[in-house]
C-alpha cells in the first residue's frame, strides 16, 4: 500500500508538471504572436468594364482577348487576360485605384488595340472600337490599287509605285538576264 504521504507527493508532482507545461505553452504562444506580421488591408480597387465593338457598325465583338497590364513606373507587373462575352463586355475588379494599366485588346480579323489608362475612380467604363486591318503596302501597286508595272499606252510612262511618274527609262536601268554584247552596265543607275 501506498502511504498517504506518497500519494500527496505524487499528486503535487503531477500538478507541478501540468502547470509547467501550461506556462511553457503560454510563453511560446506569446512569443509567436509578436513575430507574426501585422495585417495590412488591401488597397481599394476599381471595377473596370471594357466594351469591345466593331468600328464600322458598332456591333459587339465576342471572344476578344482583353488584357490588362498593370504598370509600376516603366515596368510591367504582369498581365490579367479576360475574354469578352456575347455583348462584347469584359469586367475586372482587382485593379487598385491610383494604378496605371495598359489595356490591350486582340480579336481575330481586327487590328490590335492598346492604350494606357490611369485608374482614378471606383467604377470605370471603357469602349474600344476595333478597325479591320488595312491593306498591306506594296511597291508593285499604286495607291488606287492598279498594278505599277502596267502601261496605260497613252504616254509610254509607267508608275513606279511611289505615286511619281517615271520618265520611261526604268526598263533601261534594270539588270538584264540576256547575255549582252559587252559594254552594257549591269548595275542599275542611282539618280
Amino acid at each position: 500500500m501506498i502511504s498517504m504521504l506518497q500519494r500527496w507527493t505524487l499528486r503535487s508532482c503531477m500538478f507541478a508538471a501540468a502547470s509547467g507545461l501550461f506556462l511553457c505553452s503560454m510563453a511560446v504562444h506569446g512569443s509567436q504572436s509578436q513575430r507574426m506580421r501585422k495585417y495590412k488591408a488591401p488597397p481599394p480597387t476599381s471595377t473596370i468594364q471594357v466594351t469591345v465593338l466593331r468600328y464600322d457598325d458598332g456591333k459587339p465583338i465576342e471572344n476578344a482577348a482583353v488584357i490588362f497590364h498593370p504598370i509600376e513606373g516603366e515596368r510591367d507587373k504582369g498581365a490579367m487576360e479576360l475574354k469578352s462575352n456575347e455583348d462584347g463586355k469584359a469586367i475586372i475588379d482587382v485593379i487598385p485605384i491610383g494604378d496605371t494599366v495598359r489595356l490591350q485588346v486582340i480579336a481575330n480579323g481586327f487590328q490590335t488595340y492598346g492604350k494606357d489608362y490611369k485608374v482614378e475612380k471606383s467604377q470605370m467604363s471603357m469602349e474600344v472600337k476595333l478597325h479591320r486591318p488595312a491593306p498591306q503596302y506594296s511597291i508593285y501597286k499604286s495607291n488606287d490599287g492598279s498594278s505599277g508595272s502596267s502601261n496605260n499606252g497613252s504616254s509610254g510612262q509607267s508608275n513606279n509605285g511611289s505615286g511619281a511618274k517615271d520618265n520611261g527609262d526604268s526598263q533601261k536601268n534594270a539588270p538584264s538576264n540576256k547575255p549582252s554584247g559587252g559594254a552594257q552596265n549591269s548595275q542599275p543607275n542611282s539618280h
